[in-house]
């Protein structure tokens, strides 16, 4: 055992080794992070010991006022982020399987990409720890049709773009996309039913297209979580969890939130992103569903309580988990000692 540990400890020092500085897209945000983990750490694949199915959507920042578009244009969209997620152990590879699709439209930009997991899991102390690679497939396209050029603003009040743009970049395309492949690692370790711990390195490659002038961003994420059982009230359960979000070790983004369960059959609590949101959480437990529902209170400048600032955003979560039991074969031929001499 301490020589898998030892070499799942220095493959992940050598991922780290490899972040340096980037710039470009950045990874998806949910507020109801602490449900969907795999989609942050691909090694929590499988920790489940069930097969799970997520999907998730988000509107972000609804009731924010776009610019008016010049004539003959859209208006961009608001951030909006769509997922679906399926991940299952399995025995025979001493860990588990992960597969994720997920998309993203925001101004006239849209990404639609597919994440696969494969999580090497071994007993260690009281839990189980859990080493990963993930391989990223990211289509990435943009309408560049419905953008303006800064020489194209023409100060008039009634009149601020010129339709017809000058910028040859502008006027050389209306549609561009281009696939991004890229890895990714993650180290994951469970108590089941006390406490996690996970740290990940998103987009090690950190690949880049010249078409759209646009790379994957590093991102390193650590994530952690525990149960406590309420003394004297062990119907409650207080379920406490925080993540850390860096790019490129240059800004970051903490995450803090608090549940409170009532015999594993509903939960209400909250969240704090720091410097940007409030976050109001809420779901129930139904069979082998699992729904939840965040209602995140803009607290940056963009929800500024004016008028055509941002009311804040939305997010539905469900979750559907089940188990394949195979019965065991009954012997076909009975052996009986008494039968031997």
């Amino acid at each position: 055992m301490k020589i898998h540990l030892s070499k799942i400890l220095a493959f992940t020092a050598i991922m780290v080794g490899l972040s340096c500085l980037a710039h470009a897209q950045q990874e998806a945000q949910f507020s109801q992070y602490m449900f969907n983990r795999l989609s942050y750490n691909p090694a929590y694949a499988g920790s489940n010991g069930s097969i799970c199915a997520t999907a998730i959507y988000r509107s972000q920042w609804l009731g924010l006022k776009l610019d008016s578009p010049a004539e003959g244009k859209k208006a961009g969209s608001l951030p909006t982020n769509y997922l679906f997620a399926i991940d299952l152990p399995v025995k025979a590879l001493h860990g588990g399987l992960g597969l994720t699709v997920a998309g993203e439209d925001i101004g006239y930009h849209n990404n639609i990409g597919i994440n696969l997991d494969y999580a090497f899991r071994i007993y260690w102390g009281r839990g189980t720890l859990a080493a990963a690679i993930e391989a990223n497939l990211v289509n990435s396209k943009f309408d560049f049709a419905q953008l303006v050029g800064s020489d194209d603003l023409t100060g008039d009040y009634n009149n601020p773009v010129n339709p017809t743009s000058n910028d040859p970049l502008l006027t050389s395309q209306e549609e561009a996309s281009a696939m991004l492949f890229d890895l990714s690692t993650g180290l994951y370790y469970q108590v089941p039913g006390s406490y996690y711990l996970g740290f990940s390195l998103k987009n090690i490659l950190g690949t880049h297209s010249d078409k759209l002038n646009l790379s994957n961003v590093r991102t390193v994420y650590l994530m952690g979580g525990f149960d406590y059982t309420v003394p004297f009230h062990p119907s409650f359960k207080l379920r406490p969890s925080a993540l850390v979000k860096t790019t490129n070790m240059t800004s970051w983004q903490l995450d803090l939130s608090l549940l409170v369960d009532y015999q594993n059959s509903f939960w209400i609590g909250g969240a704090y992103r720091v410097h940007d949101a409030i976050t109001l959480l809420g779901g129930l437990n139904w069979n082998k569903l699992r729904v939840g529902l965040g209602y995140d209170l803009t607290t940056s400048k963009l929800g500024a309580f004016k008028e055509g600032r941002s009311k804040g955003s939305v997010e539905l979560y469900l979750r559907y988990c089940f188990k394949v039991i195979i019965p065991q074969r009954s012997p076909s031929v009975y052996r009986n000692t008494r039968y031997l001499f």
